[in-house]
């Protein structure tokens, strides 16, 4: 009898003892964000774009952390068209768990290959649902919850709109404007990316650059100087050799998911990320490097994107109204028929820079997080094949990033200065004008 009583009073114990707290840390949310990034390379999304995809699940996980928190802001208010979100009424909520389950159902929601996304999410449901089947169904809930809200904001953003505007229209009669280049000759991408919704600017045209030299092919004119250069600047680094340190540099910053490879009748794409992405990778090791909580994570990643977002905005605003020729038209019609440049030339107009925009918006955002001289090792392309490099500060990278252009031949110098400039000047409104953290 002692014995029967025993167990029972056994088996009632562990029926009564409680599920342990799911645990939830940054690496849970690098795991969601790196599996993003690796569906974006699959299905070959425009940088724009791939800025857009970023944004919004960041600003989803952070928005949870922020209105459960005294130490974060919401940032409803601060971006004009953001809604308000609910704070969590269930105890039983996990907080970071909810903002990781609305980090991945926006995400999920804005890619081509759900299903990707959807089998990574399941595998970690049925996890968690083992763990403690009560605080993961009220965290899914509460974060299904906010990704449904936050989902019918960016609905808002003009992005539907622009899928039916009309393709980007070749002048062909005036040299100075842009034209598809070799080899897959593709049409300009996103040319109505200026009229996407912008989170902190007030318009896509508020920090329009200085212009452009004025275009002349004058020997002695500014503009032919600097086409000039492009092409000296790039023969030297060929004669140089693959093991230059230039031609190391352009290879690193590439990032051009639109690289096309033919061999004799086929033509298919490489896999690369985008500059965004090389950027939010940069912002994960920093991260790492600074043994960031989950919150602090979310913050620091939130914030970075969104001056990736509207840098992208504010460049595509100036691609298109200046609508410059790239060098690689000009050098080949005019100087020499044979030239090809070191890095394969991006299907959008010249000016400015797109890498220097967005380097100097990402760069000055995350120096005012993490600090004037954060050094780091900078992995990020290594799983596509290139080697590490090293920076003392995310100012020097966002430097390094933009005379890549140079040296792969495909901008003249007044679209990286001026670009840099222009992402500088976006980046310290996103700095100063959004405070996320008390």
């Amino acid at each position: 009898m002692r014995i029967i009583v025993a167990c029972l009073l056994l088996v009632f114990a562990f029926s009564c003892k409680q599920a342990e707290p799911i645990q939830i840390n940054r690496a849970d949310f690098f795991g969601s964000v790196d599996k993003v990034t690796e569906i974006m390379v699959h299905d070959i999304f425009s940088p724009p774009v791939a800025s857009r995809i970023y944004v919004y699940p960041n600003i989803a996980a952070y928005e949870i952390i922020a209105v459960n928190s005294e130490e974060f802001n919401t940032l409803s208010g601060q971006i004009p068209t953001l809604p308000s979100i609910e704070p969590a009424k269930d105890l039983n909520i996990n907080l970071r768990l909810a903002a990781l389950i609305a980090h991945m159902d926006v995400s999920r929601k804005l890619i081509f290959s759900e299903e990707k996304i959807a089998e990574y999410r399941d595998a970690l449901y049925k996890q968690w649902g083992d763990m403690n089947s009560d605080e993961f169904e009220a965290s899914k809930t509460y974060g299904l919850a906010v990704s449904e809200k936050i989902s019918q904001w960016y609905d808002g953003d003009n992005y539907k709109e622009t899928r039916t505007m009309p393709k980007f229209t070749v002048n062909t009669d005036e040299v100075y404007r842009w034209q598809p280049t070799p080899p897959a000759y593709m049409d300009g991408i996103e040319p109505a990316w200026n009229k996407i919704r912008p989170m902190v600017l007030d318009s896509a045209d508020q920090f329009i650059p200085v212009p452009h030299p004025e275009f002349s092919m004058d020997p002695s004119s500014n503009f032919y100087k600097e086409l000039i250069e492009v092409y000296d600047v790039s023969n030297k680094i060929t004669a140089e050799g693959d093991d230059s340190e230039e031609i190391e540099i352009a290879q690193f910053w590439d990032c051009n998911p639109y690289v096309s490879v033919t061999r004799g009748h086929l033509m298919f794409a490489t896999k690369k990320i985008t500059p965004g992405a090389h950027w939010i990778g940069i912002s994960k090791i920093a991260c790492n490097k600074s043994d960031y909580n989950f919150e602090d994570t979310v913050f620091a990643m939130t914030k970075s994107s969104i001056a990736i977002f509207d840098a992208f905005i504010s460049c595509w605003d100036e691609k298109y109204r200046s609508n410059l020729v790239r060098p690689e038209t000009l050098i080949n019609n005019y100087i020499d028929d044979q030239w090809e440049p070191i890095l394969q030339t991006p299907p959008f107009p010249e000016y400015p820079s797109g890498h220097s925009v967005v380097s100097g918006a990402a760069s000055v955002v995350l120096t005012s997080i993490f600090g004037d001289n954060f050094s780091y090792d900078d992995d990020t392309e290594q799983p596509y094949g290139l080697p590490i490099r090293s920076f003392p500060s995310f100012i020097d990278a966002a430097k390094e990033a933009a005379i890549s252009r140079m040296y792969g031949g495909i901008h003249y110098m007044a679209a990286i200065d001026n670009g840099v400039d222009q992402g500088f000047k976006i980046g310290e409104l996103v700095a100063s004008s959004i405070k996320m953290k008390n």
